[in-house]
């Protein structure tokens, strides 16, 4: 897959099959959850695939500390100690900031002696609406302060107007403005016009050296869906096919209940099998969901729902 001018008019010929791609997610949603006693296990699980993440225009280097202490110590240390899960080290998977917020994340991370990547989003996030120039000086910028995980957009426009040779070529240049970090692309998926544009920009995400691609920047009106996941799941079976690599995924936008992510884990596992269940290949980005998930343990454990208070945010 290496080479800019590859030929690349095979993309232009695929097509989606939409209603099976939604009777497959019915069919899913409509799945029983786990078993009670599975449950805070499967939890737990869950909180070891979190980019813990805070985007938002009021960050301030004191909410960045607060989400770092969070990542390092997820849930109440009495709840573990009932899980007899105390001494396992369970931490999120990474904390995912803005580029000027890097520098913070990488601070406080080193101060509660935590070694989970700082990931950084990039690339004129979340619109990637500036110029090519600006958007790549960005990742190499955050990569500088740190960040060793690069959420990239791409250019929508491109997967619109299907420029995919542009689409592969801007890509392959945030892969190398990322150096040793790694590239996590974006599709934002409810700004692509379609399940066969989807598995398209999939493929060339992948093509183009991505080690993930993730569904949504978390600001789109619509963001993690059902029948988008299962169609960039099929393309990352599909790629895993043609080349032997393994590519990983990241839902992100709207995932706010433990409920939630573990439909997700149970997704990746039917579409992928267990051994992408792991945070070198799933990730859940996320800044509201991991309160809920310790609401939950906190009832596993205790037979009663914690009020606010007994569970601050960190």
């Amino acid at each position: 897959y290496e080479g800019h001018n590859k030929d690349l008019s095979w993309i232009s010929k695929i097509q989606v099959n939409h209603p099976a791609v939604l009777r497959r997610a019915e069919q899913i949603q409509a799945r029983r959850p786990v078993k009670k006693e599975w449950q805070a296990a499967w939890l737990l699980k869950a909180v070891t695939f979190i980019d813990l993440t805070t985007l938002s225009g009021d960050d301030t280097s004191s909410n960045i500390q607060r989400l770092c202490y969070k990542a390092k110590y997820p849930i109440r240390e009495d709840l573990l100690k009932a899980l007899n899960m105390h001494d396992k080290g369970i931490t999120t998977a990474a904390v995912c900031v803005y580029p000027a917020r890097v520098c913070d994340a990488v601070k406080a991370l080193k101060a509660v002696g935590c070694n989970i990547p700082v990931a950084s989003v990039a690339t004129g996030f979340p619109a990637g609406q500036t110029h090519l120039k600006t958007r790549l000086e960005e990742i190499r910028l955050a990569v500088e302060d740190g960040a060793t995980e690069i959420d990239i957009v791409i250019n929508r426009t491109l997967v619109l107007t299907g420029q995919w040779e542009a689409l592969y070529g801007e890509i392959r240049q945030f892969r190398k403005a990322c150096g040793e970090a790694h590239l996590k692309t974006i599709l934002a998926t409810g700004e692509l016009g379609s399940l066969t544009n989807v598995y398209k920009a999939s493929m060339i995400a992948m093509m183009a050296g991505s080690d993930f691609i993730k569904t949504s920047t978390g600001k789109e009106t619509v963001n993690a869906t059902f029948p988008v996941a299962i169609v960039m799941l099929r393309a990352i079976r599909d790629f895993f096919w043609k080349t032997g690599n393994k590519i990983g995924f990241k839902p992100a936008g709207g995932i706010r209940s433990a409920k939630d992510s573990l439909a997700w884990l149970s997704l990746v596992k039917e579409e992928l099998g267990d051994e992408w269940l792991k945070p070198e290949l799933f990730r859940i980005g996320a800044s509201t969901l991991l309160s809920d998930i310790e609401r939950q343990i906190y009832h596993h454990v205790t037979g009663r729902y914690a009020a606010y208070h007994d569970l601050p945010m960190s």
